[in-house]
């Protein structure tokens, strides 16, 4: 809904590409001043950045004292966090190929990053006395896979995380939730290097198999769209959302069976 979000300012965290860029441009569109944090810019976040209502903070969330740098250069007021950054590296090796390096840098990147901005962030939210976070999950959280274990553990942790940060904070007027997509079309499955790139080289399948098989799970048979993702952020960073606190929203397709 345009102008919902109207004179309000949203962080989204790895806002360069994917669904950070789809989600920073469906914010503009709902009338937020958007501050895209990303480590390197693209041609997409740039285009915003030109166009008006969206600021570029160039940081590395992985660098010490990078989160209070950004609630800094971001504030002094933050309406709406979405902790979007992160990485699904495929194990086409399962566990035993995983190496506790690996371990951590997909935990620190996935789970840590959005621990780290918000407590960086919280702090001015709840001096406002409002304020939504929205975490960006997974359904491996609740679907484990062993071709991204270390992934799945992760993104199980941001939203157990996610819980009980609504539990605490939804009182003085800071509502989080989590929303849990299924397979999306951005690089991160489709871009050289992505998942279905790896997992085919693994199979001996083209990348083309391994994308049909994964949609074919689905029962929209097709993956989501990274926009249809951002049209649920604009939602619940909203006023619509004011008693959803502490939701885990899957939007898969209907990928996850209901047991």
């Amino acid at each position: 809904m345009a102008g919902e979000l109207q004179d309000r300012t949203a962080v989204v965290t790895g806002a360069s590409r994917g669904i950070g860029l789809a989600v920073a441009k469906a914010l503009v569109a709902a009338g937020a001043q958007v501050v895209a944090v990303a480590r390197n810019s693209s041609p997409g976040l740039e285009v915003l950045v030109q166009e008006g209502g969206v600021r570029r903070i160039p940081l590395d969330l992985s660098e010490p004292d990078s989160a209070e740098r950004l609630a800094a250069a971001a504030g002094p007021r933050i309406d709406v966090l979405v902790n979007n950054v992160g990485a699904a590296p495929a194990r086409p090796g399962g566990f035993l190929s995983v190496t506790d390096a690996e371990w951590r840098r997909t935990i620190e990147l996935n789970l840590f990053t959005a621990v780290s901005v918000t407590r960086s962030v919280l702090p001015l939210m709840l001096e406002a006395g409002r304020g939504s976070i929205v975490n960006i999950g997974s359904v491996n959280a609740e679907l484990p896979d062993p071709m991204v274990i270390d992934y799945s553990a992760a993104k199980a942790a941001l939203a157990n995380f996610s819980k009980g940060l609504s539990k605490e904070f939804g009182p003085r007027g800071v509502r989080v939730n989590c929303i849990s997509p299924g397979p999306v079309e951005t690089d991160l499955w489709l871009g050289g290097g992505g998942v279905a790139d790896t997992v085919s080289a693994a199979a001996g399948l083209s990348a083309e198999d391994v994308m049909a098989q994964a949609a074919a799970a689905t029962v929209s048979g097709r993956f989501s769209r990274a926009s249809e993702v951002a049209d649920l952020v604009v939602f619940l960073a909203g006023d619509r959302a004011a008693n959803i606190l502490g939701s885990d929203v899957r939007i898969d397709g209907g990928y996850v069976p209901t047991w």
